[in-house]
């Protein structure tokens, strides 16, 4: 086994590099896995322009709209006033569990910000910076701290409930300090702030990523802690694949026996395309070139895409035409409902392209869809393959609110993939919507699909990160290369690999996870949810909680 393969009783530390995050949807992420305590994390990122406001913020140290300088304005539920977060500032979120610790006094929530301090200064003095320290009532990381002129290059505010750990630091390497000139940074009025720049330090993100993670593994894991980072932007993705790709003496590469699928054209398969083009409909199974098409429309069973077949991104997996969409139909959701009923489904599928081109990225046309079917067809479960809305919150809800069975998000490709694979999309977001579904207690779904050159360990550690987040359902199936236009096949991935993650995945605790060469996101979809135990719920978590330090 190796070392991803961990189970939740093993105590590695999971490092996460996630690249550039919006505040809220790395707030989803963190109170996900806060509420299952599988395991400790440390999730590093940057995040988008935002100003956060602590409990004790005062709006008196805002002194510009946020939003006229292209900043964003959130609360935090962590201790502290008010301060910046922006690219070229290393944001670390700590999720722990203090072993020993009680997290029932100020006592354990100070040692702990001490251990934060202490890492941050030593990561400092290691780049160059060697007076930096503490400045007794005011947590973070000072430089000159006794000196005339000390001021402030890390921030720091946690919330601690039960001894388990929210929030972190932050500590400027690069970032536009001029944002710092529209607030008093941390209600802080007699000091200023600075840089590792600002003070002279040449040094990049990843150098100061590189240097946190080694000393937080020291510091927070009882063995060698477990990295996974999205694409660094000067990386190329590499060719390291699973399986060697087999190639005939032509030159082609060769398909392995296991992803040769027969053509069964049976009556049912007939009678439901007849269907769907009388009724105008589009399913995901034909425009997605789905291998299981002949398998899924034989059993009487298919995936409805609404919104039209025109997608607003070009993901480098995908066959959906990604010419301009076309408006929506408003017809679309009772043709749905109606094509369900004729087709006697026990189990409906719906999901749609991505339309970034609508102000609700078409959350309310799913929500019509869902309503729909559920007032002709009460029997009948409803599952939704989301896109992720951008991570907008009015939209994600407006489907939550609809109550499918399932919500079901694809996550896609391991963190190093994802930019070359769904360009427009990210893990970290990804996880976000998952874990927001979570929390309306909807039952969570994602897919994976392998074979664009990611290691076999790296599924292992996203399997690790469902599993952290609540996510209940999971499908990984062998990526298919729909044309020359697409991203190639790196590997065919040999079915014992699918058959060691699902019983990776169900080990870590999620209910259910469909895996095999030709399996897609809704490959036995109604069979999933029926072995899927009943909806999530929300943990109870004890009520006192303590937060500490400025911002």
């Amino acid at each position: 086994m190796t070392k991803s393969t961990m189970t939740p009783e093993e105590k590695e530390l999971q490092i996460r590099w996630m690249g550039k995050v919006r505040y809220r949807d790395a707030l989803a992420v963190q109170q996900a896995i806060n509420k299952y305590e599988r395991g400790d994390y440390l999730l590093l990122l940057e995040h988008h322009p935002v100003y956060t406001m602590g409990i004790r913020a005062s709006l008196e140290n805002l002194k510009t709209a946020p939003e006229a300088i292209g900043a964003e304005l959130e609360e935090a539920n962590r201790g502290g006033d008010i301060t910046f977060h922006g690219p070229g500032q290393l944001v670390g979120y700590p999720l722990l569990k203090l072993e020993g610790k009680r997290g029932g006094g100020m006592a354990d929530t100070a040692a702990y910000v001490h251990e934060i301090e202490n890492l941050l200064i030593e990561t400092c003095k290691d780049l160059g910076i060697e007076d930096t320290g503490r400045i007794e009532r005011y947590p973070g990381v000072w430089v000159n701290p006794n000196g005339p002129e000390p001021r402030k290059i890390a921030a720091i505010g946690v919330r601690l409930n039960k001894a388990r750990t929210m929030h972190g630091f932050a500590l400027n390497v690069n970032p536009d300090m001029a944002f710092y000139d529209h607030i008093v940074p941390c209600g802080i009025t007699e000091y200023g702030v600075t840089s590792l720049e600002k003070e002279g330090i040449d040094t990049t993100m990843k150098e100061v990523v590189d240097l946190v993670s080694e000393k937080a593994e020291k510091l927070w894991s009882q063995s060698k802690a477990i990295r996974a980072d999205v694409l660094w932007g000067h990386e190329t993705n590499g060719d390291k694949t699973l399986t060697q790709i087999d190639i005939d003496q032509t030159g082609k590469r060769r398909k392995p026996e296991w992803m040769k699928v027969k053509l069964e054209t049976g009556p049912e398969y007939r009678r439901l395309k007849k269907l769907m083009e009388e009724k105008q409909l589009v399913t995901v199974c034909e425009e997605a070139g789905c291998p299981n098409i002949f398998d899924c429309w034989n059993d009487g069973t298919a995936t409805f895409m609404i919104g039209g077949e025109r997608c607003t991104r070009a993901c480098g997996f995908c066959l959906v035409d990604t010419r301009k969409p076309n408006p929506l139909d408003i017809h679309e959701p009772r043709r749905v409902a109606a094509a369900v009923s004729e087709m006697g489904l026990r189990h409906a599928v719906v999901t749609s392209v991505a339309r970034d081109d609508l102000k609700d990225g078409g959350a309310e046309h799913f929500a019509i869809t869902i309503n729909m079917i559920r007032e002709t067809n009460p029997e009948t479960k409803i599952e939704v393959l989301i896109p992720d809305f951008k991570g907008d919150p009015e939209s994600l809800n407006t489907i939550f609110e609809a109550q499918p069975d399932v919500l079901n998000h694809n996550i896609e490709t391991v963190p190093r993939l994802q930019r070359q694979v769904r360009p427009s999309a990210g893990y970290a977001r990804s996880l976000s919507v998952l874990a927001r579904a979570n929390k309306a207690n909807l039952i969570t779904k994602t897919s994976l699909i392998v074979g664009l050159g990611e290691q076999e360990s790296e599924i292992d550690e996203c399997l690790v990160d469902l599993a952290a987040i609540g996510c209940d359902i999971v499908t990984i199936g062998q990526y298919l290369r729909p044309s020359p236009q697409h991203l190639p096949i790196k590997a065919w991935v040999n079915p014992s690999a699918f058959k060691r993650w699902k019983k990776i995945g169900e080990n870590l605790g999620i209910s259910h996870v469909e895996a095999s060469p030709l399996t897609r996101s809704s490959y036995h979809a109604r069979q999933a949810l029926e072995s899927t135990s009943s909806m999530p719920v929300s943990i109870g978590r004890p009520q006192l909680e303590l937060l500490l330090a400025d911002s």
